[in-house]
């Protein structure tokens, strides 16, 4: 996908500090995803709605195949 947004629920959000800078492997599975195959990305800290907790749906900002931007849906 070029650019749009994708719905999901999220599995996991575990913080990762490199060098000071927080950012969030996001676990989550697609929504429409009948296998439930989990998937992750890594999202900056600025960029994950706070809040969100395992079993959440979200929105997934999609830009060039990569989430840009994570949050709650609804």
């Amino acid at each position: 996908m070029l650019r749009g947004i994708q719905i999901g629920v999220l599995t996991k959000l575990q913080p990762v500090s490199i060098h000071g800078q927080v950012s969030y492997d996001v676990h989550y599975v697609k929504a429409d995803d009948e296998d439930l195959v989990p998937q992750v990305a890594r999202v900056g800290g600025e960029d994950v709605d706070t809040g969100l907790h395992p079993g959440d749906r979200v929105k997934l900002h999609i830009l060039l195949n990569q989430v840009t931007k994570v949050e709650r849906d609804g």
